[in-house]
């Protein structure tokens, strides 16, 4: 049985005296409270009142903010480095105005690569759009985030451009005309026997479309805008150039060279060497030495000519009308490419820069052997023309004696502008009358085409294979029609029309020219093969003449010539049994020539 409880006695004193309350025993299974939660429910409360309350603060402060901030331009945002964040739109447009508009009719500086420019907005037709470029800025955020980050950062948001594409396009064309080029090696170039060195320049091109739209996003920023470009790499450096210059180019123009001959010597002054030597990249950067051998050569062989003996090849020649063949003669010369061989090594030395000349025995392209087994006992075709003026006959005879005697060996192919080489003022040829668009005109070497057309015709009752011929445009009266040819050449001597014609016959052939004042004659000997039959063709798709104005100055009138359309066909028969070897055909179209008026002085 439970005691009573007691209670404290009293001696006399007052006392307040609590009741002690027991706890009750706990049933078995009951939940039993958590130790200490009575204490800790007030502090949570609390922390949740003032997070709350913090958090209403803030959503106050962020929809005043809002609410305060609406038709404003967000914080931060810059346009063409003006800060206008926070502004609204009227006072936004009234800053950049204030601020922008001076440098939008002032040129802006522009770099692209290495150059330095300026472009002028109102040459390029740029315009500010300013109600689009604050629209740019866009509106403000509602993302509290974004909104806090606007305290502390920035937005540049450019401006909206108007441009006139014409304009805009032709003035970068013109900048691309000062920015683009092409790569330059470094090299090493001489004035004179001075070296001097060239330092290698990447190539650079502006990149159009990508320059435009910068352009347009940023020309109003007032700072230097660079335009992008793509650039060209070299193989050569700075350090590669310099080594070439001091370890090569410099002594090799330091002194002269001497070339030593058989009883003479032959001096290379600097110059001369400095005209030779150029250099191409090389590996790592470096540049590579070349010598041109020729132009030593041009500079060393005329100082050791006496040294040398010339060749003679065997000729044959016209004597009495018969041909006989003049002997050959070998010779002695200077063997040029294993002599110089060492002539980079010498350029690199300060002292002893010496060559030895290297002889060779030089012996005849065409021995007098050769020349006597070739064959060359008969006339095998011949053909003369008539007629032609006197400084047409100058030209004619000029080139008779050029050819006279010439070797065709089997299997050669002949070519009458290889043969002769230039036909200018130096190898004797004046200034003759030739046909030029329809109208007379001079031209040096006028009237060669006449001894070409008796070549051919030559050749053609020869029985030699046409390598190559061209008929005149217009029709000639004083030539076969059908079978005749014009060469021609450009001034400098290469080679535009020319005739050819191949030895296809086992023996040799000889041309022989006869020319007088009046007729140039062609034979060729050989040994006979075939004899030859030309069937003309008769004319078709005739065409008159159309008129043309001549020169206002020297005008000779003409009645023209009538174009037509003919044929010639060969015919080759052995020349022993007579029979048929082959037939062929060629078709030749020859143009109106122009009826030429001259108006009255």
């Amino acid at each position: 049985m439970p005691q009573e409880p007691r209670w404290p006695e009293s001696h006399g004193e007052q006392t307040d005296v609590l009741p002690v309350v027991m706890p009750e025993r706990a049933e078995p299974g009951a939940d039993a409270p958590a130790a200490g939660s009575r204490r800790r429910r007030p502090g949570l409360r609390r922390a949740g009142w003032i997070a709350g309350g913090l958090l209403g603060l803030c959503v106050v402060v962020y929809a005043i903010d809002l609410i305060a901030s609406q038709g404003s331009v967000p914080r931060g945002v810059t346009v063409a480095g003006v800060d206008v964040g926070g502004l609204d739109r009227k006072q936004a447009e009234q800053q950049l105005r204030g601020t922008i508009e001076p440098r939008l009719t002032r040129p802006f500086a522009i770099s692209a690569g290495d150059v330095q420019s300026t472009l002028s907005p109102t040459v390029a037709g740029l315009r500010l759009d300013w109600p689009a470029t604050l629209d740019q800025a866009g509106d403000q955020p509602l993302n509290p985030f974004s909104r806090i980050a606007s305290l502390f950062t920035s937005r540049e948001v450019g401006v909206v451009t108007h441009a006139d594409e014409g304009r805009l396009g032709a003035a970068l064309e013109d900048l691309r005309g000062r920015v683009d080029r092409e790569s330059a090696e470094g090299t090493v170039r001489f004035e004179g026997a001075k070296p001097v060195a060239v330092m290698p320049k990447p190539g650079q091109q502006l990149d159009v479309p990508a320059a435009s739209q910068q352009i347009l996003t940023h020309w109003a920023s007032g700072q230097t805008m660079n335009l992008p470009v793509t650039t060209k790499p070299v193989r050569t450096t700075a350090q590669g150039v310099q080594a070439a210059l001091d370890t090569f180019a410099t002594p090799a123009v330091a002194s002269p060279v001497v070339v030593k001959g058989e009883g003479k010597d032959a001096t290379v002054k600097p110059e001369a060497i400095a005209s030779a030597i150029t250099f191409e990249p090389g590996e790592g950067g470096m540049l590579n030495p070349k010598v041109d051998n020729a132009k030593i050569v041009a500079a060393a062989a005329p100082q050791l000519k006496p040294t040398e003996k010339e060749g003679k090849d065997a000729e044959i020649v016209f004597d009495g009308g018969k041909p006989a063949v003049e002997p050959s003669a070998d010779g002695r010369t200077i063997d040029w490419d294993p002599s110089l061989k060492p002539l980079p090594d010498v350029l690199k030395r300060a002292e002893n820069r010496e060559l030895a000349a290297l002889y060779k025995n030089s012996p005849a392209k065409v021995t007098t052997d050769q020349a006597n087994q070739l064959g060359v006992k008969e006339v095998i075709g011949e053909f003369t023309t008539n007629g032609f003026a006197t400084d047409s006959g100058v030209n004619i005879r000029v080139v008779a004696e050029k050819v006279n005697g010439a070797i065709v060996k089997p299997g050669e192919t002949f070519s009458l502008n290889g043969y002769t080489g230039p036909r200018g003022t130096p190898q004797g040829y004046v200034e003759a009358g030739v046909i030029e668009n329809g109208a007379p005109a001079r031209e040096v070497g006028g009237g060669i085409s006449q001894f070409a057309t008796t070549l051919y015709n030559a050749s053609y009752f020869s029985g030699m294979k046409d390598a190559g011929h061209k008929e005149h445009s217009y029709y000639i009266s004083r030539y076969p029609a059908g079978r005749e040819a014009t060469v021609f050449q450009n001034h400098d001597g290469s080679s535009v029309i020319d005739l050819k014609f191949t030895n296809d016959s086992p023996n040799g052939v000889a041309i022989q020219t006869i020319w007088t004042p009046s007729s140039i004659t062609v034979k060729l000997w050989g040994t006979k093969r075939y004899t030859v039959e030309s069937i003309p063709g008769g004319r078709s798709n005739e065409t008159p003449p159309f008129e043309r104005a001549g020169p206002k100055q020297n005008c000779h009138p003409s009645a023209g010539g009538v174009g037509f359309t003919t044929s010639d066909t060969r015919v080759l028969k052995d020349a022993a049994s007579g029979r048929e070897v082959s037939r062929s055909t060629r078709t030749v179209k020859y143009d109106p020539s122009p009826k030429i008026t001259c108006s009255a002085p």
